[in-house]
């Protein structure tokens, strides 16, 4: 019975967090709105390493802008873009598990549970994956605060 009021307790105070979250918007962004430094989403999953989209081949998201090396990566992504977006924003996962927003370096990327994840550098992508399991559920934690602090 403890557990249920605490829990209760818990999900009641979470809850303007997640509203102020919903109304909020935190994406790593160039200065003119392109996401993930003008990388091609779904090329890291299909093809396992990061390429160059082409500015001729657009999509907007959410508020960000994603480019695409072919109009078939364009296609996929129209058709499920939760599926190709990165977590937390294309910020760096080790980062976000720290409560902090840091940039990242593109070939330090990594699928985890079927989610595009950045990372600062290969170096960090190492460290985060000394407890990946762990770290991810650091980072999903600190998300909606981070939003909430930072986002637009």
């Amino acid at each position: 019975m403890k557990k249920l009021i605490l829990s209760l307790v818990l999900a009641t105070l979470a809850l303007p967090l997640f509203a102020q979250t919903a109304t909020k918007n935190l994406l790593n962004l160039d200065k003119t709105g392109v996401a993930i430094q003008g990388y091609d989403p779904v090329a890291f999953f299909t093809d396992n390493k990061p390429v160059k989209g082409d500015p001729k081949l657009p999509a907007k998201h959410d508020g960000a802008i994603y480019l695409f090396s072919s109009k078939e990566h364009k296609d996929l992504f129209k058709a499920d873009p939760a599926k190709y977006t990165p977590k937390f924003g294309g910020y760096c996962a080790y980062g976000v598990s720290r409560n902090k927003l840091v940039e990242i370096d593109v070939d330090a990327f990594q699928i985890v549970d079927g989610k595009l994840l950045l990372q600062y550098s290969k170096g960090v992508r190492d460290d985060f994956n000394k407890d990946t399991k762990g770290n991810l559920a650091k980072a999903d934690a600190n998300w909606a605060s981070l939003v909430v602090k930072k986002g637009k």
